[in-house]
């Protein structure tokens, strides 16, 4: 198991136990983050699940691939450590990840 922590809007922080190949996206919503709508379930196909990567993670996750930026477009206050939390599937080097949920998404 990989440890994921996604701080919500409120601060609260949800300790996540995930298993390797699952998406950010997956985890919240298993387990009932508030924030994460995921209206497309993962076809990266709207932007309601738009975390923000914590900046000592920015370099491991990497950048958004073209679709992803496309639709990133779509998110409330962008910054340059947005991502769709649909996109970032845990493997081991994302062991301790932590991501944040912006005030809306888009």
């Amino acid at each position: 198991m990989l440890k994921l922590t996604i701080i919500a809007n409120d601060d609260t922080p949800y300790e996540l136990d995930v298993q390797e190949g699952s998406t950010v996206m997956e985890n919240a919503v298993r387990n009932s983050v508030p924030g994460i709508e995921a209206e497309c379930g993962g076809a990266c196909a709207c932007a309601t699940c738009h975390v923000y990567v914590d900046e000592a993670w920015i370099e491991k996750v990497g950048e958004p691939e073209p679709m992803e930026e496309d639709m990133l477009d779509f998110a409330f206050d962008v910054r340059p450590n947005s991502r769709l939390s649909c996109q970032i599937k845990m493997t081991g080097a994302f062991d301790g990840l932590v991501v944040r949920v912006p005030e809306r998404q888009g």
